[in-house]
């Protein structure tokens, strides 16, 4: 009988040495196993993780340990297949080919090498990410705090380059342009930070901050290269959202703007101006339209004169210097894609026949963009500006010191603040408060919900009477009296029938409690004990006796205790997270009610 040799036993997770892997050892690698894998520097692999939008993971379970950085292995395969990558690839052994010129003291290859020097474009990678214009709107709230903060920044040697500082100038100004030319901004606070803008883009709400005007200390702990990186991507996907704004209200980019307003710094105005012109010429013919100066004298424009040497003609003669561009009006007679809805026909008429002035001290730009978008005309004190500080048609200017020569009585001196605060009311607010030289009320911030955080300024609620028309103001020839009256009030339309019956209903308990006072008073003066008061201390006796009950057994108490027996661990932690959430804006509520209080004491 020959017996067999007995089989091996293999077990169920057995591979032999040098197959693939399974689970997070074979989905996951680390930075340095994907830069091995794609013979990049790392460098070159950050920024191309930048531009694709490719970002590290966090898996469950760390293979190669805690302390390294980990991708996707799909990820890395998509990065690897990137046309993008050979195209770096031959740039880099180029500037090796310039260098070695450098090297050998050959300035004319040097130069002829530099001006050839390979580029490349995202206009394929920002299709790749964003198929549709609405996801490129959803993802550019970072994209417009970026660009608006390097348009602030100052021009630094082998750190940030003149001409970037002057793209992002240019690429911010043509995205206020728009929003304000089409009325879509709808929140402006200003913070420690910087401003914030809300505005909302075709159905979708785009939030973004920019700097103070002040001078930036750049210091040395900041890696510029990462941010260089993103700021590439982004100058490229705001380029094709502003691109796709302006054929969307039949305006033509990019835009050729004026060369004098230009020098002067008014480039947000020269926008303006352009816009109008263009706007107007999408109307008439223009081989057919005459072009006037600002005397009146007319001009005739050759019909074989090119597109946009017609465009610069009608910016630089069709419009008189002292006309307000796009950004003070809008034309009527422009057809526009898109329907207005209820807030933008609301933001337009806010500051409708309203004309703004800016003094020197006031940072220009900010309020240059903000009221035109609520339907305002507004100038400014220097070269370039539509009207002068004289024009007696000036119903509000604008300061930030007090005022102490020569004031015109037809028109009101307020800070900045007054503006901000009646954006986000909605309404014109007194300039009581807001006059020169005074402390104005505080600015509340639009982007916080007082209802749901527990805590409603009392600013707030002075606003939201106005707006409701709650508080009753003193009319002329009505007195006390009549204001006491709710049935007047009714008769003279002041509050509606609801209001006047809870009007009445309080008088009347008031009434009621006040008559039961003076008895109480009376018999007290008389040596008469109410009858009142001795069921009151009986009252108050049983009530201590019920409360005492009440603590030591409280039915909702055990209910809840029982409810949170009952249910799975996932659940009570939620559970609890939720009442510790409550529990700290409670205790939020409480310190800000605390300073108030010692505010007012320490007024007193």
């Amino acid at each position: 009988m020959v017996k067999h040799p007995a089989a091996p036993v293999k077990h169920k997770h057995y591979r032999p040495a040098g197959k693939k892997k399974e689970g997070n050892a074979a989905r996951y690698v680390t930075r340095s196993q994907a830069v091995k894998q794609l013979q990049v520097s790392l460098p070159v692999f950050r920024k191309l993780c930048i531009l694709k939008g490719v970002f590290p993971r966090e898996p469950k379970k760390k293979v190669k340990g805690n302390h390294h950085t980990y991708y996707h292995l799909k990820d890395v395969s998509f990065i690897q297949h990137e046309p993008l990558l050979e195209r770096l690839r031959e740039i880099r052994a180029y500037e090796r080919k310039v260098k070695k010129a450098d090297a050998k003291k050959n300035k004319e290859r040097t130069a002829l090498l530099k001006e050839r020097r390979p580029t490349y474009k995202l206009d394929r990678i920002i299709l790749q990410r964003y198929p549709k214009f609405v996801d490129a709107l959803r993802d550019i709230d970072d994209c417009l705090t970026m660009v608006h903060l390097f348009a602030a920044l100052p021009a630094i040697e082998d750190r940030i380059d003149v001409k970037r500082i002057h793209n992002c100038r240019r690429l911010s100004h043509e995205w206020q342009a728009y929003i304000s030319r089409t009325h879509k901004l709808r929140k402006v606070f200003v913070s420690v930070k910087g401003i914030y803008y809300q505005a909302e883009v075709k159905g979708q709400k785009v939030t973004w901050l920019t700097p103070h005007p002040l001078q930036q200390v750049l210091t040395d702990d900041i890696d510029f290269n990462i941010m260089l990186n993103f700021l590439e991507f982004y100058e490229a996907l705001l380029a094709f959202v502003n691109c796709h704004l302006y054929h969307s209200i039949d305006v033509k980019y990019p835009p050729i703007l004026d060369s004098r307003l230009e020098a002067l710094a008014a480039e947000l105005y020269a926008l303006a101006r352009y816009l109008d012109a263009n706007s107007r010429s999408a109307v008439l013919d223009p081989q057919a339209s005459s072009l006037s100066s600002g005397n009146g004298e007319n001009k005739k424009i050759e019909t074989s004169v090119e597109e946009s040497e017609l465009r610069l003609a009608q910016l630089q003669h069709q419009l008189p210097s002292n006309e307000p561009g796009a950004l003070m009006h809008l034309v009527k007679d422009v057809s526009s894609k898109d329907e207005e809805d209820n807030d933008t026909k609301e933001c337009k008429q806010l500051f409708k026949d309203m004309k703004f002035f800016l003094n020197r001290e006031v940072y220009r730009e900010s309020l240059l963009f903000i009221i035109p978008a609520f339907g305002g005309t507004v100038s400014w004190e220097g070269e370039g500006a539509p009207f002068e500080e004289a024009d007696d048609s000036i119903t509000h200017q604008i300061v930030d010191r007090p005022m102490h020569g020569r004031q015109t009585l037809a028109r009101e001196y307020v800070q900045p603040q007054w503006v901000y605060d009646c954006i986000n009311a909605r309404i014109i607010l007194p300039t009581g408060g807001y006059l020169a030289g005074r402390d104005p009320p505080p600015h509340l911030s639009p982007f916080v919900d007082n209802e749901a955080e527990g805590y409603v300024p009392d600013y707030a609620e002075t606003i939201k009477k106005w707006k409701s028309g709650g508080e009753v103001l003193p009319l002329p020839g009505v007195g006390q009296e009549d204001l006491e009256d709710s049935q007047n009030l009714l008769a003279e339309g002041v509050i509606d029938r609801a209001k006047a019956k809870e009007a009445a209903e309080r008088k009347k308990k008031m009434m009621a409690l006040e008559k039961q006072y003076h008895d109480e008073l009376n018999m007290e003066l008389q040596g008469i004990q109410h009858p009142s008061s001795t069921s009151n201390v009986d009252n108050q006796n049983s009530a201590k006796d019920t409360t005492e009950d009440a603590e030591e057994f409280d039915p909702d108490t055990d209910r809840d205790n029982m409810s949170k027996m009952l249910m799975s661990r996932k659940k009570r932690g939620v559970l609890e997270a939720m009442e510790k959430g409550k529990k700290r804006k409670k205790d939020h509520v409480e310190v800000i009610r605390e300073r108030k209080r010692k505010l007012k004491e320490s007024q007193k």
